[in-house]
């Protein structure tokens, strides 16, 4: 049974079709990558699988381990193991990283019938996670985003996919608008998470960030369609040739 299984999934905003019939499935342990031109669809699928309000499901379904999340609401995907890191994350003052992080965490324990961790053991538990992305560790003290660079605010995503432990990380361009600097440290998070227990699915435009992370399998979404599949040979290509020759 795959951990992600989407089937005909038919999205649309506004009344205008976006996704027209995605299948996909993705198995723990594996990294898929999503690529595709601008307005091709990807952070729609991304958002479509968070549940995040706005997108209207027409047809198809989308299951993790099993279970068809489509009626669920974002938190409720949450605490089944479903991490989406944002395109553009928002920032939320007054509420530190401390904070924030271990109300997520207690969520998720107390969600699985656990006793949340302690105060000091989850301090620690951040601080080396924080490390790991090369944060100080009075960047935990801070509000959550806010005030943040760009890729602080990617990296910080991160960080919270490294804590919260997900079933299934959703990353929604989460390279877009890194240096070579703020790019190896993202990759090696996301690697240090990579595990057979789990899986990803990269949204990107660009195979940059797949000199870092090797995927085991590449999806070219256009028109609302995967229109190719293939393994990392297949993003190569798509950086030297563009997307215009899948077409021919």
């Amino acid at each position: 049974m795959s951990l992600l299984r989407v089937e005909d999934l038919h999205v649309e905003v506004d009344g205008k079709p976006i996704l027209a019939g995605i299948d996909l499935a993705v198995d723990a342990g594996e990294v898929h990558a999503i690529m595709g031109p601008n307005g091709s669809g990807k952070s729609t699928l991304a958002n479509v699988l968070a549940g995040r309000p706005g997108y209207d499901v027409i047809r198809g379904s989308v299951t993790v381990d099993g279970e068809d999340v489509g009626t669920l609401s974002p938190e409720e995907r949450s605490l089944r193991g479903l991490f989406l890191a944002f395109q553009y994350p928002i920032e939320i003052p007054g509420v530190s990283n401390m904070e924030f992080l271990k109300a997520a965490v207690d969520a998720h324990a107390l969600a699985r019938g656990e006793e949340p961790p302690s105060a000091v053991d989850f301090v620690k538990r951040a601080r080396v996670a924080a490390m790991r992305l090369q944060f100080d560790p009075d960047f935990l003290k801070r509000g959550v985003n806010d005030g943040f660079s760009g890729g602080e605010k990617k990296r910080n995503e991160i960080l919270q996919m490294l804590i919260l432990e997900p079933r299934l990380a959703v990353l929604d361009e989460t390279d877009s608008g890194l240096d070579i600097d703020a790019l190896q440290i993202v990759a090696d998070g996301i690697n240090a998470f990579r595990a057979n227990s789990n899986a990803v699915v990269l949204v990107t435009h660009y195979q940059r960030l797949l000199n870092y992370v090797v995927p085991d399998h590449v999806h070219v979404l256009a028109g609302g369609r995967i229109v190719h599949s293939g393994d990392r040979g297949l993003a190569l290509e798509l950086e030297e040739r563009g997307y215009g020759w899948l077409d021919d």
